[in-house]
């Protein structure tokens, strides 16, 4: 797949208002991944430095922000959009603004969009779709068409420079040190030496000289021509965030007794959700199951009869509020405890949830410790000694 045929996917995604991931692969295994809402991508994926271009956009936007106090937990590190995770928390946690929340959509889209242009111009790339993956993002103002637009422009101007074979992923490194010293200014040298060091791609150098890539790797021509320096593939970067492993054993789970275990049950027709609550469920003892199609709601609710209930407030076909009255026709569900899960805020839906025969009212995103604290109030069990906490952002 060349890149005409992959700006086609693309338009085509657009047009037909999709929902769900574009996923593009080359035959080295390397992906990326385009998330997309109502036909617009929203969040972005994959390369070869996801952690490098996460950190260098954060330092670039949110320099504020103390990157070393991220904590990235179990429930968020197995979903590859952990990234846009960490950001959207920031956001609802008010440590960034929506122009800050913008600026990083837009930079990693185009950033991505932009290596994968280079990528389809030397390399064999499949393309698949999808739908599995229910992205919820917040909007931002740049559409699709503007994205591909720029990446266009972009990329046109990087191959009329003579640079198509040139990846802004390398590092250069002094690889003639002397050679240098006979050219340069000794302040010059010493300027050059501690950025040119092997350790920082020409993406990150763009950010620490604040241009533009292009501007970058234009300036270091002249030196690379002469053999002063070269190019060198790097790793991406050890996450400074912090990816905690709790030692739990999940083997015990299927040695506890079903009968007196208690299940939970999640209807919410985003996955990301139920993977969250689950991890957080399990973890502490109890059985989980998920439940993303709300015409199958009823019926495997039947079958399975949980113990207790988390109802989304917000999902096509049925709302949380109509499946709520459904479940309290039930005779078998007249007593189950039913806690509603919302982003809202709003006075009225918390009364309106507890009018349809709601317990409780729970807003997102979802913590460990609020989701216990409910359980422990509905269904009188004691807290067990290990658990996995939320993706937190400490102040």
């Amino acid at each position: 797949m060349k890149l005409d045929t992959l700006l086609q996917e693309f338009k085509k995604c657009s047009l037909l208002q999709y929902n769900g991931k574009l996923c593009i692969q080359d035959l080295q295994g390397t992906n990326w991944n385009f998330y997309y809402q109502l036909g617009q991508i929203v969040w972005a994926t994959g390369g070869l430095h996801p952690r490098r271009r996460w950190l260098r956009n954060m330092n670039l936007i949110c320099p504020e922000i103390n990157i070393n106090k991220i904590e990235l937990r179990d429930e968020n590190i197995l979903v590859d959009y952990w990234d846009y995770l960490l950001l959207e928390n920031l956001y609802h946690t008010r440590q960034i603004k929506q122009e800050q929340f913008n600026d990083f959509v837009t930079n990693t889209v185009g950033e991505i969009l932009f290596d994968l242009a280079q990528q389809a111009s030397v390399a064999h790339l499949s393309c698949e779709i999808n739908q599995d993956t229910i992205f919820k993002a917040l909007m931002i103002s740049t559409s699709t068409n503007m994205f591909i637009k720029e990446m266009q422009d972009a990329w046109y101007d990087w191959s009329e420079a003579g640079l198509k074979r040139i990846s802004p992923n390398l590092a250069p490194i002094i690889k003639n040190p002397e050679k240098l010293r006979q050219e340069v200014s000794k302040g010059f040298y010493t300027n050059f030496e501690r950025l040119i060091n092997g350790q920082h791609t020409l993406w990150d150098l763009a950010v620490k000289m604040n241009k533009s890539v292009l501007a970058v790797t234009n300036s270091l021509r002249l030196f690379i021509d002469k053999g002063i320096v070269e190019l060198i593939e790097i790793p991406d970067l050890p996450s400074s965030i912090t990816a905690l492993q709790n030692s739990l054993n999940y083997k015990h789970n299927k040695q506890l007794d079903q009968k007196n275990t208690p299940l939970i049950a999640c209807i919410d027709d985003s996955i990301l959700v139920c993977k969250i609550l689950e991890r957080i469920i399990v973890s502490n003892g109890m059985r989980f199951i998920g439940i993303q199609d709300t015409l199958e709601a009823l019926p495997t609710l039947i079958q399975h009869r949980p113990n207790m209930i988390f109802l989304d407030l917000i999902m096509p076909l049925n709302s949380g509020y109509q499946i709520c009255e459904q479940l309290r026709r039930c005779s078998c569900f007249a007593n189950t405890p039913i806690i509603i899960l919302t982003g809202s805020e709003g006075v009225f839906d918390r009364f309106r949830s507890k009018v349809f025969g709601a317990n409780g009212f729970m807003n997102k995103p979802i913590y460990n410790d609020k989701v216990m604290q409910i359980v422990h109030k509905h269904l009188q069990i004691k807290s067990p000694e290990i658990n996995i906490s939320e993706l937190v952002v400490h102040d």
